[in-house]
């Protein structure tokens, strides 16, 4: 005989594949039998037709197509004999699935073979029906399968109770012709039955509520009365596994028994009972014994409120912690989370098994108990479970450092009862695990700090300490060059002591020693040695006897390879040299940081400003302020003279402009702040270097550069803006004209003669289309009202349209816009727009600051592309 002939048996084909050696091989012999098969096929052959599919199925199960045997399926589904039967319903439930259209053809045989004299045919047809039936099958053969679900023997009912969960899936209608059917399976003594019985009324109640009212009325104490026969009955070898009595049934019973008693106060009651013995009648030494136990936990904690019966449940939850097998302890941890909304003091009297999982060796387990355990803490436990935590972090592994780390800080934060224990707790965050702090975290501790004055000087101290001893930690480096830089003298003077902390001596050179240490260790990103640049420029002015040293230290950095390193030196060397008048107030310590608004911020309660793309988008004419119906909260809103002030919680556009808050609070404090510290806004600005605060956040961002890695804090000759236009700006030759702002600061010019101008002509802005000349003058007798001329000229070979300037200001100053002269800028300088603007200083003698946009369109332009460009200006009134 050919051995790949239609006559091979089975197992010489299967023989023949293992024998190979190779895939190629393999894939030989599986082409040369697909192509006896399909001769056969051919030929119409009846004798081999269920050989030839039993070997298709092999060779399907091997990953080859096989769909040219589809139709022998429902070949041999069609014979009469009941082996033909059986090997074409297992090809059709095998090589086919609902989605084939040739299940259409295979329906009406099945509706034959589920009324067929032989149970077991009509068996083959259920479970063929149970794994493939679609929801037109659904629709055809419900009928035949709501009537088996009645018959004689318990195995075709059991099946049809399968098929009939199919069916109730796939077409939900249907769901009420099997109520009654199902609710009769319930009371079967057959377990086979009874257990597929449940399963099926169990998602009739999904996909049906009258189902679900009627097994709550009709069935619960039925469900009731079969969970205490299960759970009472004697030893049967059938149904024991592990000494408990079918187990399987009894986790049906109790998820069922879950379904109607969730939201029913009236079921919940009637199996109160029976679910406290199974509780503390089940066996816990067994796997068995715990399964049920959990599914018992579970009902108890779904179902209407019981005390003691969830206290019960809570403590078989606490006694699988105690379980050797980790897979008993992540579900009780699991499930202890749910409990924890239910019943939060019960979960608490196993806080210290759940603290031990903490310091598990499976990953899992530690996560998931960390997890736990942060829901745990309230105000009353913070600061037993935070030491503990505190010092686990000292002994965990590299990998888990980070999640603890993170859950503490957040603990910490949210739960802290006062602003020393914070601080503290903080601080050996910080020593432990500083390199796995978030920036975010550091920023938060920067505005604690800053808002505990009484601490300050503790602080800084024990930042000192905690430096000397784990100065590899990056965020402690940070946080630490930060107060030293703020409170350096506080250190050295032992100002503020507590009674809790000894006196150290630290003297200036030891102070100044840890920003050096900080710039010269080569493990320090960017940000921290620039962080200490801007220290040793404010510990200039707080140690004088220092001043050559820093000076040094600071100049080392021109040669740095670093840009960002490279310009603060030059900046910072120039601001100690030509600038020494000025310095003290220049460093001065930053004003109090709003904590309030940094938290909003952080949780995302305040809303982001709006960005210039949609400032470009919107067109206004010169002169016209906009209605209070306007979309945007932008400039034109402060451009009025009788517009109101905007509240501080519609987003102050100039917090996003300028990242000064000048909101109505914390305008009078921060004023009261500036008379104080002898400083005005500008101060505020660059005591820290720090760039304008972005739109996501309410104060500047402590650790982050500007993005064009210039320096926010002086030029080599005087004060430079952030914005690369004013440096266009500043390298053109109008530009000398420019104050030197630094050293307007300084004494002040002599006054001018006559009403003529207070400052000479200015260029405000210039770029390779646009110049803004600004010519100021003084009301006669009012020294307070400023009228500035702007001067507009085209620079550029294209005519400019619509052209429209806005102009922003803070809220001590009221700003008035004239119309401007025109709106058109002619090409190549041969026209100018002039517009007249108005400025009453209500705090006369301060640094005067504004924003400047202009939009326009090129005049022949077909495209609706808006230009827009924007600068900030500075100018002492």
């Amino acid at each position: 005989m050919n051995p790949f002939s239609s006559g091979t048996r089975l197992r010489d084909m299967i023989r023949a594949i293992r024998a190979c050696k190779t895939a190629a091989e393999e894939r030989a012999v599986v082409r040369k039998e697909c192509a006896a098969i399909r001769a056969s096929i051919n030929e119409n052959d009846q004798e081999y037709r269920h050989r030839n599919l039993a070997k298709l199925m092999f060779i399907h199960m091997l990953g080859y197509p096989t769909h040219f045997g589809q139709m022998e399926c429902l070949k041999l589904i069609a014979s009469a004999g009941f082996p033909e039967k059986r090997i074409g319903y297992l090809g059709l439930m095998l090589l086919l699935d609902e989605r084939q259209e040739v299940l259409m053809l295979v329906t009406n045989s099945l509706k034959q073979d589920l009324n067929h004299t032989n149970q077991y045919i009509v068996g083959l047809a259920l479970c063929a029906l149970g794994n493939i039936c679609s929801a037109e099958m659904a629709r055809d053969l419900a009928p035949e399968v709501e009537r088996l679900l009645q018959f004689r023997d318990p195995n075709i009912r059991k099946k049809a109770a399968l098929c009939s969960i199919r069916i109730i899936k796939k077409v939900p209608d249907l769901a009420e012709n099997f109520i009654n059917p199902a609710a009769a399976l319930l009371k079967e003594k057959h377990h086979g039955v009874l257990i597929t019985g449940v399963q099926l009324c169990t998602d009739l109640c999904k996909v049906s509520s009258e189902a679900l009212e009627h097994f709550r009325k009709k069935c619960t104490e039925v469900l009731v009365k079969t969970l205490k026969d299960v759970a009472n009955s004697p030893y049967a070898p059938e149904y024991d596994v592990g000494g408990i009595t079918d187990p399987f049934l009894h986790i049906r019973l109790l998820r069922f028994l879950r379904v109607l008693g969730q939201g029913d106060a009236d079921a919940s009651d009637s199996m109160n009972d029976i679910l406290a013995q199974v509780a503390t009648k089940t066996e816990s030494n067994k796997n068995a014994g715990n399964a049920i136990l959990y599914e018992c936990v579970e009902t108890i904690m779904s179902i209407e409120d019981n005390g003691g019966l969830r206290v019960l449940a809570i403590n078989i939850l606490g006694r699988f912690l105690a379980n050797r097998d980790n897979n008993i302890r992540y579900v009780a941890l699991n499930m202890l989370m749910k409990a924890i909304s239910v019943d939060a003091q019960a979960v608490q009297r196993h806080r210290a098994t759940i603290l031990e999982c903490v310091k598990d060796s499976d990953a899992s387990i530690r996560k998931r108990a960390l997890e736990l355990v942060y829901l745990l803490i309230n105000e009353s436990n913070v600061k037993p479970l935070t030491k503990e935590l505190i010092d686990y972090l000292e002994v965990s592994d590299q990998e888990f450092k980070g999640d603890l780390t993170a859950k503490i800080c957040s603990i910490v934060e949210k739960f802290s009862p006062e602003k020393i224990w914070y601080i503290d707790q903080m601080l050996k965050v910080l020593s432990e695990a500083g390199n796995f702090v978030k920036d975010e975290v550091c920023h938060a501790l920067i505005v604690v700090i800053s808002n505990a004055p009484d601490l300050h000087g503790y602080t800084v101290r024990a930042l000192y300490k905690a430096f000397q001893a784990s100065s590899e930690q990056e965020s402690l480096v940070r946080v630490a060059v930060w107060c030293i830089g703020e409170y350096g003298d506080m250190l050295v003077k032992n100002v503020g002591m507590l009674d809790v902390e000894d006196p150290i001596t630290v003297t200036e050179s030891d102070a100044v020693d840890v920003a050096e240490i900080t710039i010269k260790r080569h493990t320090s990103d960017l940000t921290t040695k620039a962080m200490a640049l801007i220290a040793l420029l404010k510990l200039s002015s707080r140690f004088p006897s220092c001043s050559e040293r820093i000076r040094d230290i600071i100049v080392q950095q021109k040669g740095s390879l670093v840009l960002e390193l490279q310009q603060r030196s030059l900046e910072f060397n120039s601001i100690l040299e030509k600038h020494r008048n000025i310095r003290s107030a220049l460093v001065e310590r930053m004003p109090v940081l709003d904590e309030a608004t940094f938290s909003g911020r952080r949780a995302g309660s305040v809303p982001t400003t709006l960005s210039p793309s949609t400032m470009a988008s919107v067109k206004v004419p010169n002169g016209v302020v906009k209605s209070a119906a306007a979309p945007l909260v932008d400039l034109l809103d402060l451009t009025s003279d009788d517009a109101p002030a905007p509240s501080s919680s519609s987003g102050d556009f100039l917090n996003d402009i300028l990242g000064v808050d000048l909101s109505p609070a914390s305008a009078h404090s921060g004023a009261s702040q500036a008379a104080k510290n002898g400083t005005d806004v500008l101060m505020d600005i660059l005591s820290l270097g720090t760039p304008p605060a972005q739109s996501s956040s309410s104060t500047p961002d402590i650790f982050s550069l500007s993005q064009n890695q210039k320096s926010p804090v002086a030029s080599l000759d005087g004060l430079s803006t952030s914005s690369p236009v004013s440096a266009r700006a500043a390298s053109s030759q109008a530009a000398s004209s420019i104050i030197d702002l630094l050293d307007g600061l300084g004494p002040s010019p002599p006054a001018p003669e006559n009403n003529g101008p207070a400052y000479p002509s200015v260029v405000a802005f210039e770029s390779s289309s646009l110049r803004v000349m600004f010519d100021f003058l003084k009301s006669p007798g009012n020294p307070q009202i400023t009228v500035i001329k702007a001067t507009f000229t085209n620079l550029s070979s294209n005519v400019y349209a619509d052209f429209v300037f806005q102009a922003a200001v803070p809220k001590f100053l009221q700003l008035h816009l004239d119309p401007a002269s025109g709106n058109t800028l002619p090409a190549n300088s041969s026209g100018t727009v002039t517009q007249t603007l108005r400025v009453t200083n209500s705090q006369h003698g301060k640094l005067i600051r504004s924003m400047v946009k202009m939009f326009w369109r090129k005049a022949k332009s077909t495209t609706s592309h808006v230009n827009c460009e924007d600068d900030r200006f500075f100018w002492k009134d």
